[in-house]
C-alpha cells in the first residue's frame, strides 16, 4: 500500500508539475517568458471583455431590453 502513494507522489512531483518547475527555473533568466501563461490569459480577457461590450451594444442599439421602471418587482 505505501507503493501506491510512492507512485502517486511520482506521478505529481516528476511529472504533472514538471512545466512549473521549469516555469520556477525560467523565471531567474526571463520574468516575461516564465509569466507567459499569465500574459495569455490577461489577453484572452481582455478580447472576452471586447466582445461583450460589442455584444451589450448591439442589444443596447436594438433596444431589445425592458428598461421600464415597473421591470423589477423590487423597484
Amino acid at each position: 500500500m505505501k507503493d501506491f502513494f510512492y507512485a502517486i507522489q511520482d506521478l505529481f512531483v516528476d511529472v504533472l508539475f514538471a512545466p512549473y518547475d521549469a516555469l520556477r527555473a525560467l523565471e531567474l533568466d526571463n520574468w516575461f517568458l516564465a509569466n507567459i501563461v499569465s500574459w495569455l490569459f490577461l489577453i484572452v480577457g481582455f478580447v472576452a471583455m471586447l466582445y461583450w461590450m460589442k455584444q451589450l451594444k448591439i442589444f443596447n442599439d436594438n433596444n431589445e431590453e425592458d428598461k421600464s421602471i415597473s421591470s423589477h418587482s423590487f423597484l
